[in-house]
């Protein structure tokens, strides 16, 4: 393993390489509910956290569209590992966003990728109002509150995070920040115990007065409505986290193949099942390739007509995952319901694509009020 990083110079061959290890560990993590830390280890010596950033800052160079296709392929070897490695990227995809548009967080990716550094967002939770306090002091804010579904906090290094203050003019704004995991007043709760994606360390962050100094903050909104900002994560976010599902999926297909024609009971109509599953999937692919095209490798103006339908394709796309998923139990049958059987995995991984922002419901209503606002 010392040399595999120069002899295999392509990361997704190197990823295939890297997942055969993770695949044979996938299954005792899931049943412990444990955390992926050896794959997480593997990762950091052949320097995936900075593998999508920009060469002159010392990362590896890999474009934003390698990097979902990366994220798709360890999906298909251990899910948890792919998932918690895509909440990582996607907020280095935002700062490689604002390096190559602003000339900003140029020092922040250095950082990771001199430290290979793991970030850990908080954004499914907060979302546009954000929760928790910032109270104002001399050195700057003291931030308490509670943050759920952190993924990888329980190995993080730096939570990219945000909580409401109360402005004496401006009224309540939400403020955005980093703060290191190790701070005074930061702690991790031990308390993702799930369906699925058991392994992912999703865990609660809890901040107890935790000191966030001014030069911290790099971003002030109104806490009511929609601020441009999510036109930017929405857009660079979404493909890399859904790229986990559709890994999921793929894997899925190649199983319900492999057993299903095996399996005697459904052979009058497999073929139906199988061609059917296929048109699902295909369109898990299609609409998830037409979102990582929306991204453009990082090379587009934030728009609502982007987030849009990144967040349309997002809900199209996670649907026809589980969908997927579900037809390749069919096609194998009754053997899929057992534990011992991988699909049964899958099964319930496949199910967190849902849950992601923004959940569909929430999609139709803010899909809706912008077509509506721009007839």
């Amino acid at each position: 393993m010392e040399t595999m990083t120069q002899t295999l110079t392509n990361w997704k061959e190197l990823t295939h390489e890297l997942g055969k290890s993770f695949e044979a560990r996938a299954e005792q993590h899931d049943k412990d509910g444990k955390f992926v830390f050896q794959n997480y280890d593997e990762l950091k010596k052949h320097k995936y956290f900075s593998a999508a950033i920009p060469e002159e800052l010392g990362g590896g160079g890999a474009s934003h569209s390698e990097m979902c296709d990366i994220i798709r392929i360890m999906a298909k070897y251990c899910g948890s590992t792919a998932l918690a490695f895509s909440m990582h990227q996607h907020l280095v995809a935002a700062a490689v966003w604002r390096y190559k548009h602003k000339g900003e967080a140029v020092a922040m990716l250095q950082k990771v990728a001199k430290d290979q550094l793991v970030l850990v967002s908080t954004g499914a939770r907060d979302w546009l109002d954000s929760n928790g306090e910032m109270i104002k002091t001399d050195d700057g804010y003291l931030l308490s509150g509670k943050k759920h579904f952190a993924s990888q906090s329980i190995a993080g290094d730096l939570a990219v995070t945000s909580a409401p203050h109360l402005h004496p003019e401006n009224g309540w704004q939400v403020l955005h920040f980093a703060v290191p995991l190790k701070a005074k007043g930061v702690s991790v709760l031990d308390d993702w115990d799930t369906m699925g994606m058991r392994a992912t360390g999703s865990q609660t962050i809890v901040f107890d007065q935790v000191l966030i100094p001014e030069t911290a903050i790099v971003l002030a909104r109104p806490r009511n409505g929609y601020h441009p900002v999510w036109d930017i994560v929405l857009t660079v976010a979404m493909p890399l986290i859904m790229s986990a599902y559709v890994g999921i999926a793929e894997k899925a297909k190649e199983l319900a193949l492999s057993i299903g024609k095996k399996y005697q009971r459904q052979q009058p109509h497999l073929p139906y099942i199988i061609g059917k599953m296929n048109n699902t999937f295909l369109s898990a692919r299609v609409q998830w390739e037409a979102m990582t095209k929306l991204t453009n490798d990082i090379d587009f103006k934030p728009s609502s007509a982007i987030t849009v339908d990144i967040v349309s394709l997002k809900t199209n796309v996670a649907s026809a995952c589980i969908e997927t998923v579900q037809q390749a139990m069919e096609a194998t049958g009754g053997q899929s319901f057992y534990r011992k059987n991988l699909l049964e995995r899958l099964f319930r991984d496949v199910q967190g694509a849902q849950f992601h922002p923004i959940p569909k419901w929430d999609q139709y209503v803010f899909t809706g009020e912008r077509l509506i606002q721009n007839v």
